[in-house]
């Protein structure tokens, strides 16, 4: 159940309650009149409305209550004035302290949540999952955040364009909420190594093509979470401190590869670009027939070949196929026309 769902559920009984009890004090307050006053049915309404509402009208004709009327008058109001205040309380809270706006918010963000494919998951928004987050978002890549803390809850609902389920990834229903079966791709970021070996299980038995990303802090986790189903397992702290290392005898490579793959500006971009769509007329043609730096200005730096290799500053007779990937350094305008080159030949 929802968070919008446990919201309606909870002002529905509330409502039914407030009504129920003015309902309940009506009958009360009819019955009363009725057999202590004598009063018509009428009548004995009319006097039970006019002192919930605390109108203040004199008694029905001439009629003139005795001390027993006057006691049952009295125990009326009190009630009633409870029974408003309870109303009252349950509105003010719903409204005045933000309560409605906030589970409105919620049902906002679970319809976006449901019209959602293609996108990627991050479970835990810690340091990995918010920087994860960042990236794919600067990148136009729709992404959901599954999060259980209510502190970090509260620092998600700060950023108002932010999806986020709040549960626990390592149940199915919630993975089913953040549309599991529709998402290309899951970045686990969980502090604990056993809660990412469950979520990437959980995963794998409802996604079996998902690409599933996980992080581990231990090195004997990494063959576990790989048996799990994990595509990609990443070590923070083994990259950290290779880099640390590196930047000690050379720090002018690190910097280098840096500021290509997470400075901001976007001026310079390591993208890769598939063959996927290469146009006929460079079927059977090499790298260097297709004059891909003359036609686009960018730089061919690597290649991803059919039988899944790697292969660094290919040689320009390297045939271009539709199974290769190509791993290409340029700006945006250069990549753009390398798209356009391979695709339409123009």
């Amino acid at each position: 159940m929802s968070e919008y769902q446990k919201f309606q559920q909870t002002s529905n009984k509330a409502i039914r309650t407030g009504v129920l009890l003015l309902f309940s004090i009506l009958i009360i307050g009819t019955a009363g009149y009725m057999s202590l006053e004598g009063l018509s049915f009428l009548d004995g309404l009319y006097m039970s409305v006019i002192t919930i509402s605390t109108v203040g009208f004199k008694e029905v004709g001439n009629h003139e209550f005795d001390a027993v009327g006057k006691v049952f008058t009295i125990f009326l109001i009190l009630i009633s004035l409870g029974t408003l205040a309870y109303i009252g309380s349950t509105l003010i809270r719903f409204i005045v302290d933000g309560e409605l706006k906030h589970y409105l918010k919620l049902h906002k963000v679970d319809k976006k949540i449901q019209q959602l494919k293609n996108h990627v998951i991050v479970v835990g928004y810690g340091r990995n999952g918010e920087q994860a987050v960042t990236e794919l978002r600067e990148n136009n890549v729709d992404c959901v955040v599954i999060e259980k803390r209510e502190n970090v809850i509260a620092r998600i609902e700060e950023d108002n364009s932010l999806l986020y389920i709040k549960g626990d990834a390592t149940q199915e229903d919630i993975l089913e909420k953040a549309r599991v079966r529709d998402a290309k791709a899951i970045i686990i970021t969980l502090p604990e190594d056993a809660d990412n070996v469950f979520v990437v299980l959980s995963v794998r038995s409802l996604s079996k093509n998902m690409v599933i990303i996980s992080r581990a802090s231990e090195m004997r986790s990494v063959k576990k979470l790989r048996l799990a189903g994990a595509n990609n397992v990443i070590m923070p702290e083994l990259i950290g401190g290779q880099q640390m290392a590196k930047l000690v005898h050379q720090p002018d490579i690190v910097e280098f590869l840096d500021s290509v793959l997470l400075q901001k500006s976007k001026d310079v971009q390591l993208v890769e670009i598939s063959c996927e769509n290469l146009s006929k007329s460079f079927d059977g043609k090499s790298i260097g027939d297709l004059k891909i730096r003359e036609h686009s200005g960018a730089n061919i730096v690597g290649i991803k070949s059919a039988n899944m290799k790697y292969i660094f500053n290919p040689d320009p007779t390297t045939i271009l196929t539709n199974e290769i990937k190509l791993f290409v350094l340029g700006n945006p305008e250069q990549i753009a026309n390398l798209k356009n080159w391979l695709e339409f030949g123009k």
